[in-house]
């Protein structure tokens, strides 16, 4: 069980019978009154941002979120096809309000990870304890649900397309767009040419580097 002291960042718990995380938490202790914590906290399903206090006599179970490796293989007409590795008949199609902007970053045979959070599995939020067996506040039930997908930090992209710099300015620092084997469009340096194979961060979005060729 969670009680309120252990609500700190990256902590996820039941609230409600939905999963939430620890955003950001700060002790209170107010004049002739209870301390509280008082914390902002993302629903992981909705994405949604609350703030909420919690007090002395509440209790939580911890989410259980759990990984499942899987294997990007195409999108169309905005939705997207995953394959467990080893698994290719066993296919998952999501959407594109379920997979988010960082569907952007997918290209074929990229591995990917689900976080999924069944409802069944500890998903009901303990009511404030009167020292006896506490009462269910709440209860989910059906199938896991995908909570979020991770992707790594840095992908390499082969580039498709980019506009060779002009002669004697290559050196000087400055940008061109680049189109690259997904569609993606970012801006890279001017050395860089149609057919390298480059790095992009996947948390800005931006280049990283070239690959040295092989």
């Amino acid at each position: 069980m969670i009680s309120y002291s252990d609500l700190k960042k990256g902590v996820a718990f039941i609230l409600e019978g939905e999963p939430y995380e620890v955003q950001d938490a700060q002790f209170v202790r107010m004049q002739q009154r209870k301390p509280v914590m008082q914390t902002k906290i993302r629903n992981l399903i909705t994405g949604k941002t609350v703030s909420r206090n919690f007090h002395q006599n509440e209790v939580f179970k911890e989410a259980e979120i759990n990984d499942k490796e899987m294997i990007f293989l195409f999108s169309h007409r905005d939705q997207y096809t995953f394959i467990e590795p080893g698994n290719p008949k066993d296919r998952v199609v999501l959407g594109a309000t379920v997979v988010g902007d960082i569907g952007r970053f997918f290209k074929k045979n990229l591995p990917v990870t689900f976080q999924m959070f069944s409802p069944d599995s500890g998903s009901s939020s303990l009511g404030p304890s009167s020292g006896g067996a506490s009462p269910l506040a709440g209860q989910a039930g059906g199938e896991e649900k995908i909570i979020g997908i991770k992707i790594p930090m840095k992908i390499e992209y082969a580039v498709k397309e980019a506009q060779p710099a002009d002669k004697g300015n290559t050196v000087q620092g400055g940008s061109k767009e680049a189109v690259l084997e997904n569609g993606l469009i970012v801006q890279v340096p001017l050395f860089i040419n149609t057919g390298d194979v480059i790095k992009v961060n996947t948390e800005t979005g931006e280049y990283s580097e070239r690959m040295e060729k092989k």
